[in-house]
């Protein structure tokens, strides 16, 4: 069975309820495993092993300061070993974030994590989503943050995990949908 890994920092749980999108999407075609980096950057035990037994790796992070948390940046530092061995290469990869503004420079932690899925001689997963950008679109549409090269939410800062925009989790999950057919593919034929 194809198997799809999620790792995912979460500040304020924001992100993690997009990376529970996401596995739910995932989970429709592949088995998924969720690896959360805790407060202080490490992942639990036997996070490494999932990763590499995984088709794909999905990165999530919320968009601090225009990238990744530091959080984030220490599991992408410490996948250096993986890296060195090229425990990864061919793997697919994708990417989610979610920030309190509209915009909140979000493109730039979907940059960081292709960056990362390059090193490691990854293959990338885009939402394969039109975005909701006519007229009559309205913030709980699919897509309507507008992102090609990885699902986005934003949610104002002021607002709790549960008043998170439908439509950015039914992104998150299509985009979950997506990167679990996309590695079904390649691990199938």
């Amino acid at each position: 069975m194809t198997q799809v890994a999620i790792v995912v920092h979460s500040g304020y749980g924001h992100t993690l309820r997009m990376a529970q999108s996401v596995a739910k999407g995932a989970a429709e075609a592949a088995v998924v495993h969720t690896v959360e980096i805790d407060a202080d950057g490490n992942v639990p035990d036997g996070a490494w092993e999932t990763l590499r037994a995984a088709d794909a790796i999905v990165f999530g992070s919320p968009t601090y300061m225009g990238s990744v948390s530091w959080q984030f940046k220490k599991f992408a530092d410490a996948s250096s070993k993986p890296w060195f061995g090229q425990a990864w290469k061919d793997k697919l990869a994708a990417g989610f974030t979610n920030s309190a503004s509209m915009n909140g420079d979000k493109h730039s932690t979907l940059h960081y994590f292709m960056t990362l899925a390059m090193q490691h001689s990854m293959l990338w997963v885009g939402t394969g989503l039109m975005s909701s950008n006519s007229k009559a679109a309205t913030r709980e549409d699919v897509n309507y943050v507008a992102s090609f090269s990885g699902a986005m939410a934003a949610t104002p800062s002021d607002a709790g995990v549960d008043e998170m925009h439908a439509g950015d989790l039914e992104t998150a999950r299509l985009f979950g949908l997506r990167v679990a057919q996309q590695a079904a593919r390649l691990t199938t034929g």
